[in-house]
C-alpha cells in the first residue's frame, strides 16, 4: 500500500493545514496518509492549546488515515532532533513519501544547502564565528549558509525542511521529500484573512478573539478548555525556586541555572520572565525550550537515554489506516502500541509522567486515565 507521511502539530488545525491535506490528497488520491502527530507540547517549547486526543479526532475528521504520536523527547527539541525522530517513525512504517509545507517551496535550494551542512566542514566553523560575534544560533546559520552556497533561507518551515532532507541524507532513509508551498507567513499576525497562521489563531484566542473564518467549522467545538503557557507559570516559579541544581535539566547551559534562579523572583508572568532572561546569547526559542523541560523534567540524562525511536505508538485511525498498519506490521522492528500496559517502554513511562504535568494546566487529569484507554477511531 503506497503511503504519505505528514509532520504537524496542529496547534491548531487551521485552514491552512486542510488546504495542505487537500493537495496531498489530490497528488496521492490512493495513499494511506500518515501523521506523525506532536501531543501536548510543542517544538517551540510551549504548551499545545488542545490535548493530543482532542487533535488526534480533528486529524481523522479533517482526512487523516493514521494518527502516530512524536513523543516528548523529540517533539520539543530543536529542529534536527524534530526531524530525526518523527521521520524515523515514518521510515519504520515503511512510508513512501514525507509532504511538507515551506515558504520557498525550492526543494532543488534546501536540498543543496541540506547537503552543504552535511559535507562542508566549513559550515560548522562559520556557524561558531558568527556566534562568536554575538549572533543568535538561526542567524548564525542563516549567514554560514549564504557565505557557502549564497542562497537565503530565514523562513522557520524552509529551515525545517532543510533538517527533514538532512535527517533522510544521514541516514540513507528511503522517503522522498514533496514540497507544498505554503499560502502564509509564520510570523504574520493577522487573522483578517481566511488562511491564518497557528501563532495568530492561538493570540486571538487569547485575546478573545473570533476566528471562525480561520479554522474548518468541524474543528470549532474543540476550542474550549484551552491550555496556555501562562497557566503554569506558578508550576515554573515553584519548580526554579524550590530546585538546588538547575543544570541537571536539558537545555540549561553554563550560567543559564544562576540568571533563571535570579530572575524568577522578579518576574510576575511568563512573559516578563522571558524578557528577564533573554540575552543575545540565549535566543527566545532555546528559553522556551528550556524552561519547559524543567517544568517537565526533562533531565540531560533522559536527553541522553531517549535518543532512539524504540517504539511506535498509535493515538487514532480509520479503516485505511488500521488495513495499512496490518500490512506492516509484521516488519517492523519496534514494538507497536496501542494499549498501554504495565511493561512499556521507559520512554513511554516518562510520556504519561508529560501528561500529568500538562493536565495541571486545567486540572483535567482525565486526560491522564485516556493514555491508558483511549485510542481514537474514525467513526
Amino acid at each position: 500500500m503506497a503511503s504519505v507521511g505528514i509532520i504537524a502539530e496542529y496547534n491548531p488545525f487551521h485552514n491552512g493545514h486542510l488546504y495542505h491535506l487537500k493537495k496531498i490528497k489530490e497528488m496521492y488520491k490512493d495513499d494511506t496518509v500518515i501523521l506523525v502527530l506532536g501531543g501536548n507540547f510543542t517544538e517551540r517549547g510551549d504548551v499545545s492549546i488542545i490535548d493530543k486526543w482532542k487533535k488526534t479526532e480533528i486529524a481523522l475528521k479533517a482526512g487523516i488515515d493514521l494518527v502516530i504520536e512524536l513523543p516528548f523527547p523529540f517533539a520539543t527539541q530543536s529542529a534536527d532532533y524534530f526531524s530525526y525522530g518523527a521521520i524515523t517513525i515514518l521510515e519504520k512504517l515503511k512510508v513512501d513519501r514525507l509532504v511538507f509545507g515551506s515558504e520557498s517551496d525550492n526543494l532543488d535550494d534546501i536540498k543543496l544547502i541540506a547537503k552543504e551542512q552535511i559535507n562542508n566542514p566549513e559550515f560548522e566553523k562559520l556557524v561558531k564565528v558568527y556566534s562568536k560575534l554575538g549572533e543568535n544560533y538561526p542567524t548564525a546559520l542563516s549567514k554560514a549558509l549564504k557565505d557557502l552556497t549564497n542562497k537565503s533561507i530565514k523562513d522557520p518551515n524552509d529551515l525545517l525542511a532543510i533538517s527533514y532532507i538532512k535527517t533522510i541524507i544521514e541516514n540513507n532513509y528511503n522517503i522522498e521529500p514533496i514540497s507544498i508551498k505554503r499560502t502564509n507567513s509564520y510570523h504574520d499576525k493577522s487573522i483578517d484573512n481566511k488562511i491564518s497562521s497557528a501563532t495568530a489563531i492561538r493570540d486571538a484566542l487569547k485575546n478573545k478573539k473570533d476566528i471562525k473564518k480561520t479554522v474548518p467549522s468541524f474543528v470549532i467545538p474543540y476550542l474550549k478548555d484551552l491550555h496556555f503557557i501562562d497557566d503554569y507559570f506558578k508550576y515554573i516559579k515553584y519548580k526554579i525556586i524550590t530546585e538546588d541544581d538547575l543544570s541537571i535539566y536539558h537545555g540549561v547551559d553554563e550560567g543559564l541555572d544562576k540568571l533563571l534562579k535570579r530572575e524568577i523572583i522578579n518576574s510576575n508572568s511568563y512573559d516578563e520572565f522571558l524578557n528577564n532572561v533573554k540575552t543575545k546569547r540565549y535566543t527566545y526559542n532555546k528559553l522556551t525550550r528550556t524552561i519547559l523541560h524543567i517544568l517537565c523534567n526533562f533531565t540531560k540524562e533522559k536527553a541522553k537515554s531517549f535518543r532512539n525511536i524504540d517504539y511506535i505508538r498509535i493515538l487514532g485511525f480509520n479503516d485505511k489506516g488500521r488495513k495499512y498498519l496490518n500490512s506492516v506490521k509484521k516488519d517492523l522492528d519496534v514494538e507497536l502500541i496501542s494499549k498501554i500496559n504495565r511493561d512499556k517502554p521507559d520512554m513511554l513511562e516518562y510520556e504519561l509522567e508529560t501528561t500529568k504535568v500538562y493536565a495541571l494546566g486545567n486540572d483535567d487529569f482525565s486526560l491522564v486515565e485516556k493514555e491508558y484507554k483511549k485510542i481514537v477511531k474514525e467513526k
